[in-house]
């Protein structure tokens, strides 16, 4: 059920038939979250001073940061309705503009410095204003519309961070330029031609430099340059738009496979407490006419990742957004995260920019691929593999290519793009002191000292039908591993080069609830269950014959829940040289025999060769 904090319309079911939710429901939501900030506003109303833990950019910055990004949901909510809301809506934001803008005032917005944070919320705040001109801007008092001017123009001839930031630099400036106000074509030229840099085809970008694939791709990446196609008013069948448009299309026929049957994104990739975000690429390809989506499958994804997070208390009892997934979890942010950064979930409620009557929102409600039938998608340029399931409507991403990492130095094993596994029902275990053993899907090959190798730079091999591989390296040690999907199952084929003596290690898919999982644990084969049933299981296939398998256990390491627990399997003393290691991970809401899956896929090694044989006769070199 829906939280009882939110007070919603009644479901439509004629209409939508899988979530219940209406363009009424959005409205509703959008409302809430923008009257529950009134409290925390300052007297000028030029900056949301919320509650929980500061950014790195201090407490002035991240009261900027919850004008801006709550701006973008207001203006949405704004233009939305043709201006037909409530006025005092409309009165803060223009209030805040002009005290955010006034030098003198005790609530002065910072100046836009090279590389400043304050540089990522004026995107925001140039956007709402483009959206809400009519209602905003024009009313402005001259002397407001100069003091925003001069504060926008801080991005002109300056230089931003060298990923999805150049494109805030080159909105901001179309904003001016739409204004008669000074800009540099240079700047929002130069930001253009640098994302052609990082495009990797089949409608996927990196976000900057090295391998970068995460939900910035779709909200910052293809969100921006048909935002600054908005403002600029580019024809859509010409020049740039074209292209991103094309693109856009391309990216959302594969994206619309991250989210499972009950709305629930993948989780994988930082800036996760932006939740909802992630429906912005959705959104846009309805409002830009470039989606592969049906208008009754686009609401349908959007109003179920919306109504996931409503009914598990997003927003909390307050109406606010909190630094977490679901509950309060600080490991799923980073230093840049302040307590309003969540409200880059606005981006989430682009899809009110469409005119009531238009199709998105008037259509049934028409179901998505994984409620029709199993579904297998390869996507080369990032390196994945996602496999959803109908009976459980899980949806799981299988990672060999995104590391988040610069392309040169020994980077970093962060959880959220190091491990071979996420899905729309876990998370991984990403609390420091669970980072240290790094358990959770990772293959780790365990020095005499007790340190785990880590899996920090991915070097991408293959990625096509239902079969991704991928290496990395670490202390010497070298891990290529061969992923195979069958059914509701992963198949992983490591070979392993390392120096005799170490420990070999695996682990499957954390699981994590209120209550402490059950284990389970037989020869060769480890288990552990929810109390709702969700279950993760890692059966050895070969090479882990005189090891032992358990489940490691950890507390407040997982967003999904204080307790986690992952299976496990490790064998000690390798032999040194190349080594074999199969093995088969589940994770089903079903219930899952670990056994009989062991005594049902045969492998058959032949020097490096692995040849794999399915209970229903399919066989698999891997």
């Amino acid at each position: 059920m829906t939280s009882p904090f939110l007070h919603l319309p009644p479901t439509d079911r004629l209409l939508s038939s899988r979530t219940g939710w209406t363009r009424a429901h959005w409205e509703a939501l959008a409302d809430r979250m923008l009257d529950a900030l009134v409290p925390y506003a300052t007297p000028g109303f030029a900056q949301y001073r919320l509650p929980g833990r500061g950014s790195w950019s201090g407490v002035v910055s991240d009261g900027l940061e919850g004008y801006a990004r709550s701006f973008l949901l207001a203006a949405f909510r704004i233009a939305g309705a043709g201006g037909d809301v409530d006025p005092r809506l409309v009165e803060r934001y223009a209030q805040g503009l002009a005290t955010g803008t006034d030098p003198d005032s005790r609530e002065a917005w910072p100046k836009l410095t090279e590389c400043s944070q304050q540089m990522v919320e004026a995107a925001s705040v140039a956007v709402a204003l483009h959206e809400t001109r009519p209602w905003i801007w024009d009313k402005l008092d001259t002397r407001v519309q100069e003091r925003v001017v001069d504060w926008f123009s801080g991005f002109v001839g300056h230089r931003t961070w060298d990923n999805n930031w150049r494109l805030f630099q080159v909105v901001s400036e179309q904003f001016l330029a739409s204004v008669g106000a000074p800009y540099s074509q240079s700047d929002i030229d130069g930001g253009l031609d640098r994302i052609e840099d990082w495009y990797v085809g089949d409608g996927w970008y990196t976000d900057g430099d090295g391998r970068n694939f995460d939900y910035y791709i779709g909200w910052a990446l293809h969100l921006y340059p048909l935002l600054w196609s908005r403002m600029a008013g580019e024809d859509p069948e010409t020049g740039r738009t074209k292209v991103y448009r094309e693109r856009l299309g391309q990216f959302l026929d594969g994206y619309q496979h991250f989210f499972g049957t009950d709305g629930a994104p993948v989780h994988q990739g930082r800036s996760l407490t932006y939740r909802y975000a992630a429906l912005a690429p959705v959104w846009m390809g309805a409002l830009a006419d470039c989606t592969p989506l049906s208008p009754g499958r686009t609401r349908r994804l959007a109003s179920g990742t919306m109504r996931h997070f409503a009914e598990r208390g997003v927003p909390d009892e307050r109406g606010l957004l909190t630094l977490g997934w679901y509950d309060t979890f600080l490991p799923t942010t980073q230093p840049y995260s302040g307590p309003a950064s969540p409200y880059w979930a606005s981006k989430g409620f682009l899809g009110l920019l469409l005119p009531a009557d238009h199709p998105t929102w008037t259509a049934r409600e028409q179901a998505l691929p994984i409620e029709e039938s199993d579904q297998y998608t390869a996507l080369p340029a990032p390196g994945w593999l996602l496999h959803g399931t109908r009976d459980d409507g899980i949806v799981r991403l299988v990672n060999h290519g995104s590391d988040h990492n610069p392309p040169q130095g020994e980077g970093e094993d962060d959880p959220h793009y190091a491990t071979f596994g996420y899905s729309t029902a876990t998370a991984p275990e990403s609390a420091p002191h669970a980072r240290e053993r790094a358990v959770d899907n990772h293959l780790a090959l365990i020095g005499p000292d007790g340190t785990p190798s880590r899996r920090r730079r991915i070097h991408p091999l293959t990625c096509s039908g239902r079969t991704a591989s991928s290496w990395y390296e670490d202390a010497g040690s070298r891990v290529e591993t061969t992923s195979v999907l069958h059914g509701p199952w992963e198949i992983r084929v490591h070979r392993v080069d390392a120096p005799a003596g170490v420990t070999v290690r695996e682990g499957g898919h954390p699981v994590a609830h209120r209550e402490r999982p059950q284990a389970e644990e037989g020869s060769g084969r480890a288990l552990a269950r929810t109390a709702d049933g969700l279950t993760s299981a890692l059966v050895g296939l070969y090479g882990w014959d005189s090891g032992e398998a358990s489940v490691a256990r950890d507390v407040q390491a997982n967003a999904y829940g204080p307790h986690s627990a992952t299976p496990c399997l490790t064998r000690t003393e390798h032999p040194g040289g190349r080594s074999v290691h199969v093995s088969l991970v589940a994770l089903s809401r079903d219930t899952v025999h670990p056994r009989a899956l062991q005594e049902s896929v045969s492998v058959a090694v032949a020097e490096d060769s692995v040849t794999l044989t399915f209970p229903d006769g399919t066989t698999v070199s891997a």
